[in-house]
């Protein structure tokens, strides 16, 4: 794409794969759940042209990059670990850059500023509010409770079990029905809304050949070593005691779709908008909630993104 250059970089025992344009102050781009480096293709572009380093892994256990085998490789600890040593290796002078993150990415980008807030400017994070820890109960025990056995986070714990569903659907149609319409819920049997004979429309952000770039990398990993990701909740609530009650004080910004699933999880409404998420972070700057967007924001609403991306982070440069 473009003059996007790709390497392999040693960091903490594993080889991650970057994509990267431009020069200047690096941006780290982080991805979520089903996705990859490329769900940044627009950003890379854009922010390079503005004359930034756009800079986008593929996380451990997604795309090029290692996939460890055990389940237990994969908690908040570890990809922390990972993006330290990346952002060491981006800026061996400073070891600064800015972050931007979606779902899964956003939220280790807030526990990175909440680990290592030495290593990061300013934030923009898209999706995933800071999740504060509750002391007493775990998250995949409470989705189960409020939304039952077939929400998506508790059909993904148990190792094995999904993906077998999933392979046996095939990695096309799966990867496209994640990317157009991201369910809630996965009942077994029958996975999807649309009946698997009937062709899937795919929404207008998204076009057939970028579709099938997610598909054929798919096709070649398999889904574990993402879904371990979520394997780890109740671990990485058990790790994060000791962080309870911290603040992220890295200067945010926060972006989200009015129609993103994550939106309208139980309490999150409220948590974003009636002081608890600024009480969590004192330096958040901005809440944007974008009218008629969904999940994947970044690549719905592309030219609206790279411009709060980069108005923000002006102000730092």
């Amino acid at each position: 794409m473009e003059g996007i250059k790709h390497q392999m970089v040693k960091v903490n025992g594993i080889n991650i794969h970057i994509a990267e344009k431009g020069e200047g102050p690096v941006i780290l781009f982080l991805h979520g759940f089903p996705e990859l480096w490329y769900s940044w293709r627009h950003q890379i572009l854009a922010l390079s042209s503005m004359g930034y380093r756009a800079v986008a892994p593929d996380l451990r256990g997604y795309g090029d990059s290692d996939a460890p085998d055990s389940v237990e490789s994969y908690t908040c600890f570890h990809i922390i670990g990972d993006l330290v040593e990346l952002i060491d290796v981006l800026d061996p002078d400073v070891g600064k850059v800015f972050v931007v993150g979606h779902d899964w990415g956003a939220y280790m980008a807030w526990l990175l500023c909440l680990f290592r807030p030495d290593k990061v400017k300013a934030l923009v994070n898209l999706s995933v509010p800071f999740l504060r820890s509750h002391r007493e109960i775990k998250p995949v025990d409470f989705w189960r409770s409020y939304y039952g056995a077939d929400h998506y986070i508790s059909r993904f714990q148990k190792p094995g079990e999904i993906e077998g569903e999933f392979a046996e659907i095939g990695v096309e149609r799966v990867e496209k029905e994640l990317l157009t319409d991201f369910p809630v819920f996965l009942p077994k049997g029958k996975l999807f809304k649309c009946p698997l004979d009937e062709p899937i429309t795919l929404p207008s952000w998204l076009s057939e050949e970028e579709a099938n770039y997610y598909v054929t990398v798919f096709q070649k990993t398999g889904y574990t070593g993402a879904l371990n990701f979520y394997r780890n909740f109740n671990r990485n609530w058990e790790l994060l005691k000791p962080w309870v009650g911290s603040k992220v004080k890295t200067p945010a910004k926060f972006i989200v779709g009015d129609k993103d699933l994550v939106y309208h999880m139980p309490g999150m409404k409220d948590y974003i908008h009636n002081g608890g998420f600024q009480e969590d972070v004192p330096s958040l700057q901005q809440v944007v909630v974008m009218e008629g967007v969904a999940h994947f924001i970044n690549m719905e609403k592309p030219d609206e993104i790279n411009k709060y991306i980069s108005d923000f982070f002006t102000q730092f440069v």
